[in-house]
């Protein structure tokens, strides 16, 4: 199939019993509109808000929906195989902002002053924005010089073999390497980008340090970063993945430690520990008249045979030691299987389930274990899938709506995609942007994923409402509404088939136009296109999607004979309906 036929095919779109062909640009002035009918509207009430969610929707805002510029829509006649049914009167959840989050790291350089990265970063829209890394997060020094870590920082760190590493032990907030980013870099990025930040500190500071009293320093250090940080930080996490053998932390030099520790790492002791960090990070918060939450860390999945006895015991004695101190309970997941050449529809299909199976896992784990039932955020979520370019694909891209939206539908506060920026690796990258060493890529180029997260996030309204899905199977549909009365839905095609699916709306009013963007891979590299096209535009070089994503007109059609429209082979469709 040539190229253009099969654009036209993934972006046609059906109305039943009617077969338009001309394509035109308009203005939303030129909308036309129907009558209002009689029938009989239930009105939504909003829900109670979620124990999980809390204080994540204090900031919740409401959205005006705007029409977009638009182009008529080509028409298909083709039979629909599935059919959404959404009641704009059955609330989920208001829609916390924090969902979009995304992670930032010390090694991607200055960013706030590289525009490449900057503009399509604002343009994104992440309103959280988490720093400095994550296992490097337990290394990190932030209001230290170069190659300056503290006097009782050790030169030799204990790995979980109970071999040491000797050298590249730690970063810096004051770096001055060209290619990491330093702590005020940091706070420019979110002034930048109207972000808050997420930060994690360095709680395995606690466990190594060869001090007389190293929790009392670690926990010093963390408040100085509130003091210093004055409110530009809501979310703090003491410490990342501190269960895991692979952390800083975990197993330390007994022979180095003045407090008495042990040699391994209990969820108990870090209970405990995190109890001190919690008190002296307040105290600072106090003093500078700012709110900060902070987070606890808990192993987010059912325990392994072959985990250490840490990571298998750890919510069995953190959550009782912590006790309600802990704000809010954070998780990670890398959805797919660990380490496997997944297919397109393993990582759709995982992601499509995972979440709602950690939520209820995390729980579960926090009332059996006498915890109160609090926020829970996703501060980390990717896939593991690699060796087909998975992490680079329009797969990808598809990915990630389905787990941010699986995050809002599930009740999480906040989610965060790992990462912003890594390396190439073959196509085993897991980063947003290309960090220049890709072939044929320019560096900060924009991966599938971003214009996914991006058309999201532009058309999803404020509040999450039900669907009910009749078909087979193949797809997955997301929708929501907004406060000025206008409905979204976010369908997703789990399969390498075009999906034809009819969309019908209880307890709304239509109005007479409806709105599109359509998101597909190229015919590149199998399922795993390194291209994405949106309304037909694409890319120019190898990789990456339409430079114009911004600017680029909607379809739209009339919704007088109903809504129908073919969802692209592994893509998605972001459609509006307006209101009379």
């Amino acid at each position: 199939m040539k190229a253009s036929q099969f654009q036209k095919l993934i972006f046609s779109i059906t109305l039943t019993g009617t077969v338009m062909t001309g394509m035109f640009s308009c203005s939303r002035n030129d909308i036309e509109r129907i009558s209002n009918n009689n029938d009989s509207i239930i009105q939504a009430i909003d829900p109670p808000i979620d124990s999980t969610i809390g204080f994540f929707l204090d900031n919740w805002q409401s959205k005006t929906y705007v029409a977009p510029t638009y182009i008529e829509g080509t028409i298909s006649s083709a039979s629909p195989t599935d059919s959404v049914t959404v009641d704009a009167s059955s609330v989920i959840t208001k829609i916390p902002l924090t969902i979009f989050g995304q992670n930032a790291n010390n090694w991607m350089g200055p960013m706030y002053n590289v525009a490449q990265l900057m503009t399509p970063l604002k343009d994104l829209n992440p309103h959280v924005i988490r720093f400095p890394a994550g296992s490097g997060s337990d290394a990190f020094f932030w209001n230290c010089n170069q190659d300056q870590p503290p006097a009782d920082a050790p030169t030799r760190l204990r790995k979980a073999d109970g071999t040491y590493q000797t050298t590249n032990l730690y970063t810096y907030g004051k770096t001055t390497n060209n290619w990491q980013a330093s702590v005020d870099d940091y706070y420019n990025v979110l002034q930048e980008t109207n972000s808050v930040g997420l930060i994690t500190v360095n709680y395995a500071y606690a466990r190594y340090g060869t001090g007389a009293h190293p929790v009392q320093t670690a926990a010093h250090l963390a408040a100085d970063w509130v003091r210093y940080d004055n409110g530009r930080t809501k979310y703090w996490e003491i410490g990342n993945e501190n269960y895991g053998d692979w952390e800083w932390g975990y197993r330390i030099d007994t022979a180095a430690n003045q407090d008495g520790q042990p040699e391994y790492l209990t969820g108990e002791v870090y209970g405990e520990q995190f109890k001190v960090f919690a008190d002296s990070m307040r105290v600072a918060a106090a003093q500078t008249g700012k709110q900060i939450y902070i987070g606890a860390v808990m192993q987010e999945s059912p325990i392994q045979s072959w985990e250490t006895m840490t990571t298998q015991t750890w919510n069995a004695t953190m959550i009782p030691a912590v006790g309600n101190n802990a704000d809010f309970y954070i998780g990670h997941n890398y959805i797919t299987p660990y380490g496997q050449n997944s297919d397109a529809s393993t990582v759709l299909y995982d992601a499509s389930t995972v979440p709602e199976d950690m939520m209820t896992f995390m729980k579960s784990e926090i009332l059996k274990y006498g915890g109160t039932l609090k926020p829970v955020i996703l501060s980390e979520w990717n896939m593991w899938a690699q060796d087909s370019m998975q992490q680079v694909s329009n797969t990808s891209g598809t990915f990630a709506v389905i787990v941010q939206a699986e995050a809002i539908k599930n009740k999480f506060g906040l989610a965060a995609r790992w990462d912003l920026y890594n390396g190439w690796s073959g196509g085993n990258d897991m980063g947003l942007f290309s960090a220049g060493d890709e072939p044929g890529v320019a560096k900060w180029t924009p991966r599938p994923s971003f214009y996914y997260m991006y058309y999201f996030q532009k058309c999803i309204g404020d509040r999450l409402v039900s669907t009910t899905i009749n078909g087979n199977n193949k797809i997955r549909a997301y929708a929501s509404t907004y406060t000025s009365g206008q409905a979204s839905v976010a369908l997703v095609n789990m399969s390498g088939t075009p999906q034809i699916v009819q969309v019908k709306l209880k307890n709304f009013r239509m109005g007479s136009r409806f709105y599109w963007y359509a998101l597909a891979g190229g015919q590149d590299n199998g399922d795993f296109s390194r291209k994405i096209y949106a309304n037909g535009q694409g890319p120019t070089a190898v990789a990456g999607g339409p430079s114009n994503y911004e600017t680029l007109d909607a379809y739209s059609a009339l919704t007088a004979k109903g809504i129908k429209v073919s969802v692209p082979p592994w893509g998605a469709v972001f459609l509006m309906v307006d209101k009379p």
